[in-house]
């Protein structure tokens, strides 16, 4: 997740004191944004490593000023609901988050005797295939819709689903990604409203500078060998999703929130499990 897109949506989607939720925070990525524009934020993480990095941004983000509070519970978030506290149903006003792309694309490379070596590109130690990136397409797709319709459940009526997701090739087939995970969405009850595009490459001159994965770049080089007129993949899709249903109107009392209902001065989210890094639940 490009922290620019996380801060984005944040803040086109969200007022201050809104709840934010990501189901695969990584290494917490939108929480981290969500508490620097004063929201409050929860993630879901299956990997151990990265929710402690998560933790450890979090904390950094707070020591940097961030005035939101947030938590990492660690689990896997296909049973977000059993993860997370009932009390969070309908709450949530925003859910940012990416699914994994497993290990075509996941990892870093350096040089070594007998060529270029890949590292980092296993999540876990490989003994633990329960992460989603393990699965093949139709089964990433599967697995994501069931974490969003969790986020449904725990989407507050008109809430937004924000996705990014990048297509990307293997053995020189396009896989899409983006379409399957706009399915997904779909299936799970939720409404696409907005599909935008999210460069990932720098402007020089006027021309598209491409920052691919070194396999990716590969790939396409020997294609264009060969004298397929493959190109590199420059953007990822930014897929917008709403939960149907409408917000409570305006004659209807609001907290600061926006919810109906609650009694005047109090927080919508207080007593939901949404604390500081000591709030971390184990799944």
């Amino acid at each position: 997740m490009l922290p620019a897109i996380a801060a984005h949506a944040v803040h086109a989607y969200t007022q201050p004191d809104d709840l934010i939720l990501d189901p695969m925070c990584g290494i917490g990525t939108t929480l981290v944004e969500a508490i620097h524009a004063g929201r409050d934020a929860i993630g879901v993480e299956y990997e151990s490593r990265w929710s402690n990095i998560a933790d450890a941004n979090i904390t950094h983000a707070h020591a940097q000023g961030a005035t939101g509070r947030a938590s990492v519970v660690r689990g896997d978030a296909t049973r977000l609901t059993a993860l997370l506290p009932a009390a969070l149903t309908g709450q949530v006003a925003l859910v940012v988050t990416s699914p994994p792309y497993g290990p075509t694309v996941h990892g870093l490379v350096r040089p070594g005797a007998d060529g270029v070596e890949k590292f980092d590109n296993a999540y876990n130690d490989g003994t633990d295939r329960g992460n989603l990136a393990y699965r093949d397409l139709t089964g990433l797709a599967d697995g994501f819709e069931q974490i969003l319709r969790g986020c449904a459940v725990l989407l507050r009526p008109g809430g937004t689903v924000v996705v990014t997701a990048r297509p990307w090739r293997k053995n020189g087939q396009l896989v899409d990604l983006p379409s399957a995970v706009i399915a997904a969405g779909i299936r799970a009850g939720l409404v696409p409203t907005e599909r935008c595009v999210a460069l990932l490459a720098a402007v020089r001159g006027g021309q598209l500078v491409a920052r691919p994965s070194f396999f990716q770049l590969q790939a396409v080089r020997k294609a264009r060998t060969t004298g397929t007129p493959l190109h590199l993949i420059t953007h990822e899709d930014v897929l917008i999703f709403r939960r149907p249903g409408k917000s409570a109107s305006s004659d209807e009392p609001k907290c600061s929130h926006g919810e109906s209902g609650c009694p005047e001065g109090t927080s919508c989210h207080a007593d939901t499990g949404v604390q500081g890094n000591s709030g971390r639940r184990s799944g």
